[in-house]
């Protein structure tokens, strides 16, 4: 139970990564605040952590969105207690080759994976300053080193890396550590929706991506939460500013 008294806020936590790392921090004893586009993809994962005997909320936002990420930020100090954990998992991919790559499809990436991660960390670190303790784990990505087809995702989630370096800086005076989790390939919707694009079968192209990693299989939404949920705890008091990557050895 590292997690006994203390609110976690977990977006894009509707599926993949982000619903495994709610589950986990909840069955450690956090009260988790489940977030998503939307309160109807948010609501089967805070069911099932209640179910659970956990404590949780389905709470809706559109992290690009700046009134939506600062009302849902009060929502969950109104309904949890406060705010002591900020998991930013929210996501999307828009991918296509540069020459066929729309301003839309790169605005819409950069404005959710990036805009998102840093309104969601101003509204949430304005309660963490005040009760001087905060983590603080941001989803980067393989992709950041580069990745064909996702400009838009790779410079996105390169972006994420300097945010966290950078508020590591601004905010360890006050017991608030900020790292990120660049995770490889790992089995969720995002990446089955990638198979669909290049027109693969989900099994042809974790295949493909498990025949290039160390490891020789892809990585599991678990797998990830367990790092997320290290960086979040007290054990990782005196680590902040890093990236680690998840990604089974692949260079």
């Amino acid at each position: 139970m590292r997690f006994e008294g203390k609110v976690a806020i977990v977006t894009g936590a509707a599926q993949g990564i982000g619903a495994a790392t709610a589950r986990l921090l909840a069955r450690q004893g956090a009260a988790v605040a489940v977030v998503d586009l939307t309160r109807r993809r948010a609501e089967p994962v805070a069911a099932e952590i209640h179910r659970a005997g956990g404590r949780a909320v389905a709470l809706d936002a559109d992290v690009s969105d700046e009134r939506n990420v600062n009302d849902m930020v009060n929502a969950v100090v109104d309904t949890l207690g406060g705010v002591h954990i900020l998991v930013n998992n929210a996501g999307i991919t828009r991918d296509d080759l540069l020459f066929r790559m729309s301003r839309a499809s790169w605005d819409d990436v950069i404005a959710t994976n990036l805009t998102g991660m840093f309104l969601c960390c101003r509204a949430a670190t304005g309660r963490m300053v005040a009760q001087r303790y905060g983590r603080i784990v941001n989803l980067s990505s393989r992709s950041a080193l580069g990745s064909r087809g996702q400009v838009n995702y790779a410079a996105a989630k390169a972006g994420v890396q300097g945010l966290t370096a950078t508020l590591a800086v601004e905010l360890g005076q006050f017991d608030i550590t900020v790292n990120a989790v660049a995770p490889g390939y790992v089995a969720t919707a995002m990446t089955d929706a990638s198979a669909a694009r290049v027109g693969h079968t989900v099994e042809e192209h974790r295949e493909l991506a498990a025949a290039r990693i160390p490891l020789r299989r892809v990585g599991r939404p678990d797998e990830v939460a367990a790092v997320i949920a290290f960086l979040a705890s007290d054990e990782a008091s005196y680590i902040s500013g890093q990236t680690l990557y998840v990604n089974g050895g692949a260079r």
